[in-house]
């Protein structure tokens, strides 16, 4: 196949490349503080159909929302996001979100089912946005300083991983905590994925291994053996992502050219 983005490479570092819910639509985002949106097309051109530039914004990460009408983008440097309304065709400022102390925001996971955004800012605050306002719902906080988060297929639960390798279980509609659990070995938790079937949660860490669990054990035990360890990085696992059917788990680093495992 031709790179997606072929009528239009970015100009700087790409840090999300993502498939429409929906349409055969590809986007991609970096730190050109670009968007773009280009047709999928099986053997031949990926037409572009359009690009929208967020001036002095370099992109973190962006996503679409789960009924594929909207763009979310973070920026790397900046309290306030935006959000690209795409049936409108309009850019909309959400700027300093009332309640949510942070100097940036970064990092965020939207809810399966389309309700919530959650923020992951500093000091171990997981802040919970309506999706439909963008308003704060409610805050939570772990111990330490959170670096991932992901909600279960269902939205009624999160799990958010520590930089010191605990996980932290919270329940949606209470916004307390279930449960936590220490991720074996973790010197510094990095990234965390649930499976599509509920059926296992996956965690990442700066030395690369990647321990998989089942949840109904993580929901129970406090230092739960991994079903299975994946040594192969050699650097830090900075991503982690299972395949819809649950057969497949991606690991990556961005750390090293290439450094991506199917699993």
């Amino acid at each position: 196949c031709l790179p997606a983005n072929q009528e239009r490479f970015a100009n700087g570092k790409l840090v999300t490349v993502q498939f429409h819910p929906s349409a055969q639509v590809v986007m991609t985002a970096g730190h050109d503080r670009s968007v773009s949106l280009f047709q999928v097309r099986n053997f031949s051109l990926n037409p572009k159909i359009q690009s929208i530039y967020l001036e002095s914004f370099p992109i973190y990460k962006a996503r679409f929302s789960v009924d594929g009408e909207q763009v979310i983008a973070t920026g790397t440097h900046h309290s306030m996001f935006f959000v690209y309304d795409m049936m409108a065709g309009s850019i909309i400022p959400i700027p300093k979100i009332r309640g949510v102390e942070e100097k940036f925001v970064r990092n965020f996971e939207l809810s399966p089912d389309g309700s919530f955004m959650l923020l992951i800012g500093t000091s171990g605050y997981l802040h919970l946005l309506s999706m439909k306002t963008k308003e704060l719902i409610s805050t939570m906080k772990v111990n330490g300083r959170c670096t991932a988060s992901a909600f279960t297929p269902d939205s009624s639960k999160i799990y958010s991983y520590s930089k010191e390798g605990e996980v932290f279980i919270w329940d949606v509609r209470s916004r307390k905590c279930l449960h936590k659990f220490e991720d074996e070995g973790s010197l510094e938790g990095k990234c965390i994925a649930v499976s599509k079937n509920n059926q296992y949660v996956a965690c990442g860490s700066s030395s690369g291994v990647v321990n998989l669990y089942t949840t109904d054990v993580c929901l129970k035990e406090n230092r739960p053996k991994p079903v299975k360890a994946i040594m192969n990085l050699v650097t830090s696992a900075t991503c982690v992502t299972f395949n819809p059917t649950t057969e497949i788990l991606a690991v990556a680093s961005r750390d090293t050219d290439e450094a991506v495992k199917l699993v």
